[in-house]
């Protein structure tokens, strides 16, 4: 017996009893080795939870071609270990979010190396190598902050995501900013986790496609948010989250970071709820930016739907109406740039808000694609063709 074999012999022996000892004192049995998740060369995936007692696992998604995130997902078979296992068809590249589902109850991955903060819960999160745009590369990298800030007008702390891009530690130039609002569904984290807004800059600076930019990913939540039938809630909070943002976030990021001064070196973007965010906040006041982003979201209701906030277009318009025919704000506006997917359930919603802004004379560039609601639409093509778009003078 060659020395070898005896220590795996000794260290078999030793997890055995290690769980024989467990069960006799009522503590819990450490689950088998094994390995959560596992890319494959062809790109599927193999997905495992250990869950001896559970009588169902099924993994859930809101990217993966799964039934979306309260679809029935895909079932796993499990083992005579306890392990539940399932091989997904090959996915392609991006970075995801997944769940759990065990006997009913959302889980997240005990095992997850990465983790992305939703709304209302936490997601595990897995990359697919090979995207054009958001994969990990040998460049330059930026910084993605945590930073609290004192908002005044909600009388607490407020959390918002910063990156900064490459050699600002050390330098002394000033940049200038890109505020990226996320949606409904999402927090301040989402857009450095799933989204990988930070990696998708440091790509498209190295590459001479993105010009160097302070980036703030704030939270657009100011309370418990639920989809629901409590439309006045929906409409509070967005009409708190402006005025954070316009007295409180602006004012804050603006007196930490080294920034360049004047309306255009500012732009705004959103997707969904952040995209009707971006509406409010740019056209309340639009001689301070110079570049706005809509992903897949308008004005919540124009189209006559009602819309996610029970808002509507005539209301949005009257209320805007000054903004909108001031034809001096128009000069140094840069760019109004919407992008939708065909099978977007907001695709009329930002036709319609597409529509009234061009009936005022705004020059709106519109992107019609394929896709739908998703983050794969969002990270892996609007952002980086916005921000391509962003601070361009007529030399670049």
């Amino acid at each position: 017996m060659s020395i070898r074999y005896s220590r795996l012999a000794i260290l078999s022996s030793m997890l055995l009893f290690g769980q024989l000892a467990a069960a006799q004192e009522g503590r819990p049995t450490p689950p088998p080795r094994f390995q959560s998740l596992e890319i494959q060369k062809d790109r599927s995936v193999v997905v495992r939870l250990w869950a001896p007692k559970a009588e169902s696992v099924r993994l859930t998604s809101s990217d993966l071609p799964l039934g979306g995130p309260m679809g029935a997902g895909v079932e796993l078979k499990k083992n005579d270990a306890g392990v539940w296992e399932a091989t997904l068809e090959p996915v392609a590249p991006g970075t995801y979010r997944y769940l759990f589902n065990v006997d009913g109850l959302a889980v997240v991955d005990p095992q997850a190396v990465e983790t992305s903060q939703a709304n209302a819960m936490t997601f595990g999160l897995f990359s697919v190598p090979g995207s054009e745009v958001s994969d990990l590369r040998d460049v330059p990298h930026g910084a993605v902050a945590e930073r609290l800030y004192f908002s005044k007008s909600l009388g607490r702390m407020r959390r918002t995501h910063v990156y900064t891009p490459p050699g600002y530690e050390t330098g002394t130039e000033s940049y200038p900013v890109f505020y990226l609002l996320h949606g409904a569904s999402d927090s301040d984290n989402s857009w450095s986790t799933v989204g990988k807004a930070g990696l998708i800059l440091d790509n498209l600076i190295a590459s001479g496609k993105a010009k160097p930019m302070v980036m703030v990913m704030p939270m657009g939540h100011t309370g418990a948010f639920s989809f629901g039938p409590d439309r006045g809630n929906f409409q509070k909070q967005m009409e708190e989250f402006n005025k954070d943002f316009v007295e409180d976030l602006k004012p804050f990021v603006e007196s930490h970071y080294r920034l360049s001064d004047g309306r255009a070196n500012r732009a705004i973007a959103g997707l969904s709820m952040g995209g009707a965010q971006t509406l409010d906040i740019a056209f309340g006041q639009l001689d301070q930016f110079a570049y706005v982003g809509v992903y897949s979201s308008g004005i919540f209701g124009i189209e006559g739907s009602g819309g996610p906030g029970g808002s509507n277009g005539q209301s949005w318009e009257s209320a805007h109406e000054k903004t909108l025919d001031e034809a001096s704000l128009k000069k140094g506006l840069e760019l109004v740039w919407f992008a939708t997917g065909k099978d977007d359930f907001l695709l009329k919603t930002t036709q319609a808000t597409v529509k009234m802004l061009q009936s005022h004379g705004f020059d709106v560039v519109y992107e019609e694609t394929d896709g739908g609601h998703t983050w794969i639409k969002w990270r892996e093509h609007y952002l980086p063709a916005f921000a391509q778009k962003l601070f361009r003078t007529e030399d670049d």
